[in-house]
């Protein structure tokens, strides 16, 4: 049958309308099961407090309310235990209504078993809101430190940046960059991190965070009839503004700071559109001395960080026994035809895509 000119984008919006009401449908759900769980735990402390309930009662409690209520799976004695030590966690009920009822029950369990610092504990629920992480993602976010790393890099944003945008862009940097699905001997250069981040690509956008689009690795530049080759080159959503990453295996040197302030300057001619906003860097150095970075970027008016990263250091034993980068180079290049791809298209990549929808709702 044929089918008005208007039917394919008419399909279209319906269809985001019925993901958008279904989406809204489940988090109201997932609103009001967690405020219950907050208020069967207030009720069970409260007689624990007052009346000594014991393991022996809540067991009891969870085989009533489970045979009157046979579909709802969060009614087990474990969970009565979790729905108490909720009660206990979060006592003001604003909160619970305007901020942890916005989460999953999963999330929430997570929270309380990890966290121990209130304040550290609304910072990562605000932030599983804000990023719609999953709860795998939030676990990952606690166990790195994230809330202790997150906007300590060294900056001169304060100057380089207008000032709505200083905070966020701030917040976008850590120090230290947990790199630990990284194994890197004492020998390792520049190219042997660059590749394994680009290997592990995955793992790399989600210690960088929320926002971050890769554009490519050693990204050429033309200046002045020469060619110059950035590290990574990124897209940050959020500010509208290209992001020049630098590597360094050793300790920060104020030379660098000159380098990327350059390669800033290029960007900023050759790629900015006129709707971006100026092109920030971010040098990552194995250590650095705070105070020398600080003076090496007190003059410079291009908007730039500078932060430290870790990786897993390989065992001492092993060291001996691995062939050196250049000795797998020659032999891979004996194995190789002539004709060789460059380095930035001889990694086998899965591009992650960068998306801000919430993570699933775990009713659980």
């Amino acid at each position: 049958m044929d089918v008005p000119g208007d039917y394919a984008a008419l399909l279209t919006d319906l269809k985001s309308r019925i993901r958008g009401a279904q989406l809204r449908a489940a988090l109201a759900v997932n609103r009001e099961l967690v405020l219950l769980y907050w208020q069967i735990g207030q009720e069970i402390l409260l007689r624990q407090q007052r009346e000594g309930w014991g393991a022996k009662v809540i067991e009891r409690l969870s085989a009533d309310l489970r045979s009157e209520f046979p579909d709802l799976k969060g009614l087990t004695p474990r969970n009565l235990q979790y729905m108490q030590q909720f009660a206990a966690t979060w006592t003001e009920v604003q909160i619970v209504q305007q901020l942890v009822s916005q989460i999953p029950w999963g999330h929430n369990v997570a929270l309380m078993q990890k966290v121990k610092d209130p304040a550290e504990r609304q910072w990562y629920a605000r932030a599983a809101i804000q990023y719609g992480w999953s709860r795998h993602i939030l676990t990952h976010q606690i166990d790195s430190g994230l809330y202790r790393r997150q906007g300590l890099a060294t900056h001169n944003f304060d100057r380089t940046i207008p000032a709505a945008q200083t905070d966020l862009a701030a917040g976008l940097l850590k120090d230290p960059y947990n790199f630990d699905f990284l194994t890197l001997g004492p020998q390792a250069q520049e190219r042997d991190l660059e590749r394994g981040l680009l290997t592990h690509l995955r793992d790399f956008m989600l210690e960088l965070g929320v926002g971050f689009a890769f554009v490519g690795s050693q990204y050429r530049l033309e200046v002045g009839g020469e060619d110059f080759f950035l590290d990574l080159l990124f897209y940050h959503l959020g500010l509208r503004c290209y992001v020049v990453l630098e590597l360094k295996v050793g300790a920060f040197k104020p030379e660098y700071a000159g380098k990327l302030n350059f390669y800033l300057a290029a960007v900023d001619d050759l790629l900015r559109h006129p709707g971006d906003a100026p092109t920030i860097g971010l040098l990552l150095c194995r250590n650095k001395n705070k105070v020398v970075a600080e003076y090496a970027l007190r003059d410079i008016h291009k908007p730039l960080g500078v932060a430290t990263y870790s990786t897993r250091d390989l065992p001492a034993p092993f060291l001996s026994e691995l062939p050196s980068v250049e000795t797998l180079e020659r032999e891979l290049e004996a194995l190789q035809p002539t004709e060789q791809l460059p380095m930035d298209e001889d990694i086998d990549v899965e591009f992650p895509r960068v998306s801000g929808i919430p993570g699933e709702v775990d009713l659980e």
